[in-house]
């Protein structure tokens, strides 16, 4: 396991500036990532390539001295790996043929995932080996209740309907394919660890379709399990949560036991966090990707407020959501100088 300012901030040591990583910092805003892409079939063709994932996983950390770099990769490798087919059209993202009732659950297994896999557990191997030891190397995985909605819509949706119905009418077998998900998180994060990730994230994107109650059951719930079943082979591994769009309801997962860090969106406000979530765990977050296109005064101003909540505190400087294609590379470089210079008040 490597070492640096990104993992040992996840175990509880507080540096005068935080580190620094950016969700989706591997993608289209970099020339060199359109460059690699163009030169590639697919858009999965690159996932599983593994000499090019890791060639676009180092991109961002060549090009700005990021903490940490993130395998690049996709969400949905679990559901290809599975055996549901999985494509992404150009333009109008992922698509997947859909789950509709449960006998179709007979056609995944879990046991073509490792080998299905491999070339994403290639290219971290690699990747480990090309970065220097103080930078870590992420792994990453979608929350079961993220994969579900993707596997039973058969794609991404403005509301999510098939699968909130068949969830609420249908809760014994919506939770059958939820065990499943679990099960093969776990796997998959297990054989990135195995293969030199050095921690691990969880992104549970459409949580915030959920009430309360399902929050708890479809949601937290599982992505405890899974973390504790990975904590079970790897117990010094910490484990990010990502649980987007949930509000108040992210007091929930404050869960010391199962997380190192909890993310969060920009719909948490930094004084809020500060207060409700920061004495119990590390946060990370929460610049709106907007302002990372906007630059300039407003990104100083944004990104200086956010460092003066939550910078006295364990904190991990991150987006609350992914970098957006239109983002200008010389703004990232711009926040990048912000946060490794900014000077906590003594106030």
């Amino acid at each position: 396991m490597s070492t640096g300012k990104l993992l040992e901030t996840l175990a509880g040591t507080r540096f005068p500036t935080p580190p620094i990583w950016l969700m989706r910092q591997a993608g289209r805003y970099l020339p060199e990532y359109r460059a690699v892409r163009a030169d590639t079939g697919s858009f999965l063709d690159l996932c599983y390539t593994p000499d090019r994932a890791m060639e676009v996983t180092l991109q961002p950390v060549r090009r700005f001295g990021l903490d940490a770099a993130i395998i690049f990769s996709d969400i949905l490798v679990v559901p290809d790996g599975l055996g549901q087919k999985v494509w992404f059209e150009e333009g109008e993202g992922p698509k997947l043929e859909p789950l509709t009732e449960p006998a179709d659950f007979a056609r995944l297994t879990r046991a073509r995932l490792p080998e299905k896999l491999a070339p994403v557990y290639q290219a971290i191997r690699q990747t480990r080996s090309a970065l220097a030891k103080g930078t870590a190397l992420l792994g990453f995985a979608g929350a079961p209740f993220t994969l579900a909605c993707y596997m039973i819509e058969g794609g991404g949706s403005r509301d999510f309907a098939k699968v909130k119905a068949w969830a609420y009418r249908h809760p014994d077998s919506f939770s059958l394919l939820i065990d499943l998900l679990v099960d093969a998180i776990v796997d998959h994060l297990v054989n990135q660890i195995d293969a030199g990730a050095d921690a691990v994230q969880l992104f549970d994107t459409w949580a915030g379709l959920l009430p309360e109650e399902q929050l708890f059951s479809w949601s937290l719930e599982p992505m405890v399990r899974i973390a504790h079943a990975v904590h079970a082979r790897h117990p010094k591994t910490p484990i990010i949560a990502f649980p987007r769009a949930i509000g108040p309801a992210t007091l929930m997962y404050r869960r010391s036991d199962a997380f190192a860090a909890l993310s969060i969106d920009t719909g948490i406000g930094a004084h809020w966090a500060a207060r409700e979530l920061q004495p119990h765990i590390c946060l990370q977050g929460n610049l709106d990707p907007m302002m990372l296109v906007a630059g300039g005064v407003a990104l100083e101003r944004e990104a200086t407020r956010i460092l003066d909540k939550l910078g006295h505190g364990p904190f991990i400087f991150n987006l609350g959501h992914g970098v957006v294609p239109q983002t200008p590379p010389e703004h990232v470089a711009q926040l990048v100088e912000i946060v490794r210079n900014w000077k906590p008040s003594t106030s």
